[in-house]
Protein backbone atom coordinates (compact mmCIF):
# COMPACT_ATOMS: atom_id res chain seq x y z
CA UNK A 1 0.00 0.00 0.00
CA UNK A 2 1.13 3.60 -0.36
CA UNK A 3 1.68 6.07 2.17
CA UNK A 4 -1.92 7.28 1.91
CA UNK A 5 -3.49 4.31 1.64
CA UNK A 6 -1.32 3.11 4.95
CA UNK A 7 -2.20 6.37 7.08
CA UNK A 8 -5.90 6.13 6.29
CA UNK A 9 -6.71 2.56 7.34
CA UNK A 10 -4.90 3.09 10.59
CA UNK A 11 -7.17 6.07 10.72
CA UNK A 12 -10.13 4.51 9.59
CA UNK A 13 -9.43 1.47 12.23
CA UNK A 14 -9.30 4.39 15.07
CA UNK A 15 -12.31 6.03 13.94
CA UNK A 16 -14.64 2.64 13.91
CA UNK A 17 -13.58 2.01 17.53
CA UNK A 18 -14.07 5.49 18.07
CA UNK A 19 -18.12 5.54 16.39
CA UNK A 20 -18.23 2.29 18.39
CA UNK A 21 -17.57 3.79 21.73
CA UNK A 22 -19.56 6.85 21.59
CA UNK A 23 -22.16 5.42 19.16
CA UNK A 24 -21.79 8.14 16.74
CA UNK A 25 -22.10 6.61 13.00
CA UNK A 26 -21.71 10.08 11.32
CA UNK A 27 -17.98 10.11 12.93
CA UNK A 28 -16.48 8.86 9.49
CA UNK A 29 -18.03 11.12 8.09
CA UNK A 30 -17.27 14.77 9.99
CA UNK A 31 -13.41 12.84 9.66
CA UNK A 32 -13.35 12.33 6.36
CA UNK A 33 -14.60 16.28 5.94
CA UNK A 34 -11.72 17.40 8.01
CA UNK A 35 -9.64 14.99 6.23
CA UNK A 36 -10.92 16.54 2.47
CA UNK A 37 -10.59 19.53 3.18
CA UNK A 38 -6.87 19.62 2.89
CA UNK A 39 -6.08 16.90 1.28
CA UNK A 40 -8.98 15.09 -1.55
CA UNK A 41 -7.09 11.82 -2.31
CA UNK A 42 -6.31 11.08 1.43
CA UNK A 43 -10.43 12.17 2.44
CA UNK A 44 -11.00 9.26 -0.82
CA UNK A 45 -8.56 6.30 0.96
CA UNK A 46 -9.99 6.91 4.42
CA UNK A 47 -13.77 6.74 3.45
CA UNK A 48 -12.73 3.49 0.97
CA UNK A 49 -10.75 2.09 4.38
CA UNK A 50 -13.70 2.66 6.32
CA UNK A 51 -16.56 0.86 3.44
CA UNK A 52 -14.39 -2.27 3.42
CA UNK A 53 -13.55 -2.64 7.10
CA UNK A 54 -17.66 -1.58 7.85
CA UNK A 55 -18.39 -3.71 5.18
CA UNK A 56 -16.21 -6.97 6.75
CA UNK A 57 -17.70 -6.36 10.16
CA UNK A 58 -21.07 -6.77 9.46
CA UNK A 59 -20.45 -9.84 6.84
CA UNK A 60 -18.16 -11.86 10.00
CA UNK A 61 -21.36 -10.96 12.03
CA UNK A 62 -23.25 -12.36 9.27
CA UNK A 63 -21.40 -15.54 8.97
CA UNK A 64 -21.29 -16.19 13.13
CA UNK A 65 -24.96 -15.71 12.56
CA UNK A 66 -25.33 -18.19 9.94
CA UNK A 67 -22.95 -20.95 11.81
CA UNK A 68 -24.94 -20.17 14.90
CA UNK A 69 -28.33 -21.34 13.21
CA UNK A 70 -26.59 -24.45 12.54
CA UNK A 71 -25.41 -25.47 15.92
CA UNK A 72 -28.40 -25.66 16.98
Amino acid sequence: MSITEDLADKLAIDVIAAMETLGDDRLPDEVAAVIGATSPTTEEAFRTAVRVRIAEQRARKFLAEKLGTLAE
